[in-house]
């Protein structure tokens, strides 16, 4: 008799949870999944996708407008139907939902619909139900954060501005964050009065400092008002919307308030700590080099583990799962060089070091390359692009690429493969560009930027 019902449940259908599974079914073993919503978690339901295509829509706002500049002629200016782009967004997604059950069923994966709990180290329970199994997956992803100050419970978190059905004249962002930037930018385009507030002195912390620089600076050309070195003490409801009153006395007034402050481990009331699993300050599973939790037959990937939290990185930790565990076939992550996208307008692209995170490490050298991008000479549009090079100067190697501009994330997604490879920056001047292209500028730089440190010394 089999001592357990299944080789393998997961708890999250998501995309690292839906790729773990379905591997480790393809491989021949007896699974199943565990969800209380949809299937096919935060980055295609709530998150990645409907905001990609939100990001697209869009951006028709600039197209529209630089078309004029190459003798395009409308007889109306054009308006975005908001609720019917809702509508197809939400099409998209349920087709989506419908391929990644499909992949689950070709794959002998069963879906049970209800919501999982950790009972103890071989056990599951879903809604008064038990399931034991060999081994525990949990990949539960995280949820928005929300911050205790009065009137919190008027806002809306990034899961719902993705649903909302009619356009707000006025919204507040709060964060400064890519989550936050980049719903700036959609709402930005479409016309509604954006605000964003944040804490610090720029946004985006994190990304290199002419990044953050160079896409704050379109932003505010775009008619985003970013308030500074903000904190927002209360939110009071009115008769005309709400108000917003930050630490310094100010009062915004707004129609919407999205808060995008970051983002928390989902493993509340899943029974984790009570069957022995081990959470860290933030309360994300500890895990190991093959994530396993401190139980050994319980393991976790994806944002509830907050290593590296981006929906590709999930993938591949439930990749190595599967291979590892149900494939004979040891796969050890690698975090070095992953690359991020900020799709705001314009885009962000970025992989390896900062230079302040460079710098901290050893010498190194610093190329730049500011631009107007071709198009907007016939448009017209004020449009900066910003490309970097973070170069160790001792070795020659590429630590750093970075981008703001038209298709920054489909250009940095090709560097990424060069750095994970170890490429010089003589490999990255040996190479021909293709002209005429934004990108090439990575391959033509040749003037460093000068050091700051060796200036002073002088």
């Amino acid at each position: 008799m089999r001592r357990f019902d299944y080789d393998l449940v997961t708890i999250g259908a998501g995309s690292g949870g839906v790729r773990a599974t379905r591997l480790a079914g393809g491989y021949g073993a007896r699974t199943a999944i565990v969800e209380q919503s949809r299937v096919g978690g935060t980055c295609v339901i709530r998150g990645c996708v409907p905001k990609k295509l939100l990001v697209y829509a869009a951006h028709f706002a600039d197209d529209f407008e630089d078309a004029l500049g190459y003798g395009w002629r409308f007889d109306m200016p054009p308006e975005v139907d908001w609720g019917m782009l809702i509508e197809r967004k939400n099409g998209e997604l349920d087709r989506l939902e419908g391929v990644y059950k499909r992949i689950l069923r070709d794959n002998h994966v069963e879906l049970i619909d209800g919501t999982g709990r950790v009972a103890d180290a071989h056990t599951v329970e879903i809604d008064g139900r038990s399931v034991t199994a060999e081994r525990i997956l949990v990949a539960t992803g995280s949820w928005p954060a929300m911050p205790d100050i009065p009137g919190i419970e008027h806002v809306m978190s990034s899961n719902e501005a993705l649903d909302l059905t009619e356009l707000p004249n006025r919204l507040v962002i709060v964060g400064g964050g890519y989550i936050a930037v980049e719903f700036a930018g959609i709402y930005n385009a479409v016309g509604v009065e954006v605000t964003q507030v944040i804490r610090a002195a720029n946004i985006l912390r994190g990304f290199d400092e002419d990044v953050r620089t160079c896409l704050a600076g379109e932003m505010e050309k775009k008619g985003v008002r970013i308030r500074r070195e903000a904190v927002v003490r209360s939110i009071e409801q009115t008769n005309e919307g709400y108000t917003v009153m930050l630490d310094h006395g100010d009062v915004i007034a707004a129609d919407r308030i999205l808060y995008a402050t970051g983002r928390a481990p989902n493993t509340r009331g899943l029974g984790l700590e009570a069957a022995g699993v081990e959470l860290n300050q933030v309360g994300a599973v500890a895990v190991d080099v093959d994530s396993r939790s401190s139980v050994e037959s319980i393991f976790a990937i994806g944002d509830c583990t907050d290593r590296v939290n981006l929906t590709p990185v999930a993938i591949a930790e439930g990749r190595a799962f599967a291979e590892t565990q149900f494939n004979a076939n040891p796969i050890k992550m690698d975090y070095g060089n992953i690359p991020s996208a900020v799709f705001s307008q314009p885009p962000v692209g970025s992989v390896g070091l900062s230079e302040a995170a460079a710098r901290r490490l050893g010498p190194v050298d610093i190329y730049v390359s500011r631009f107007r991008p071709m198009k907007h000479t016939l448009s017209g549009r004020d449009e900066m692009a910003v490309m970097k090079l973070v170069v160790e100067r001792e070795t020659d190697r590429v630590l750093g690429c970075h981008m703001v501009g038209a298709d920054a994330p489909e250009i940095v997604q090709g560097l990424a493969i060069a750095l994970k490879c170890g490429a010089t920056k003589a490999q990255f001047d040996a190479t021909i560009g293709i002209h005429p292209t934004a990108a090439e500028e990575f391959v033509t730089m040749r003037e460093r930027r000068p050091d700051p440190e060796e200036e002073s010394q002088v």
